[in-house]
């Protein structure tokens, strides 16, 4: 009795386990797969001045410093997904002011996002700057990119050339005349209706 016992609990713990796993690989298969994010040369960010409504694009190598008005704005990372997936592209900006008297202020550290440009936001009286996208991918466009198929090499811009049309086929002769109609001893004979008999 105390064996059946025991080989029952054990296939019930089978089952179980064997639940367990279905029920983890249809998890897993539901979750989409993510690629990891495309570092990338250049920050872009729009910078507005307050006072004048001057609005000024600015692109800005990683690890570089450019001036708007007494701001000077540092990305120290860009981040981006390929195009084939929902964008997210995110940069780690330090901003800093410069006052009258020449010293600097760090006022802001941090994360800008450019699918929410009110998150993380310069806070100053007089200018806004916000991250609007990255460009020049580390290494290159990924390959699923279209900027990838425009500019393919020369060897295979060759090879997506369509081939030459095939050569029209040589003129047909003209169509066949009719035959004559039979001579009238060769055509059969047609059977005469009794009414039309005379």
């Amino acid at each position: 009795m105390h064996i059946q016992e025991c080989k029952t609990t054990k296939q019930s713990a089978g089952r179980a386990v064997l639940a367990a796993l279905g029920l983890a690989t249809v998890l897993l298969a539901s979750v989409p797969a993510v690629a990891a994010p495309m570092k990338n040369e250049i920050a872009v960010f729009a910078a507005l001045d307050k006072v004048t409504g001057r609005i000024k694009q600015l692109e800005i190598p990683i690890n570089q410093t450019v001036d708007f008005g007494a701001l000077r704005v540092t990305p120290r990372i860009c981040n981006s997904r390929p195009p084939t997936e929902k964008p997210d592209t995110a940069s780690f900006v330090e901003v800093d002011e410069v006052k009258l008297t020449g010293e600097q202020q760090r006022i802001f550290t941090g994360w800008m996002f450019a699918e929410s440009p009110g998150l993380n936001a310069v806070e100053h009286p007089v200018f806004d700057v916000w991250l609007t996208s990255c460009k020049e991918p580390i290494g290159g466009p990924p390959v699923e990119s279209a900027e990838t198929e425009e500019e393919g090499s020369p060897e295979e811009a060759v090879a997506a050339e369509p081939a030459p049309a095939p050569a029209p086929p040589p003129a047909a002769a003209p169509p066949a005349r009719p035959a004559a109609p039979p001579p009238a001893a060769a055509r059969p004979a047609r059977p005469v209706l009794p009414w039309l008999q005379r």
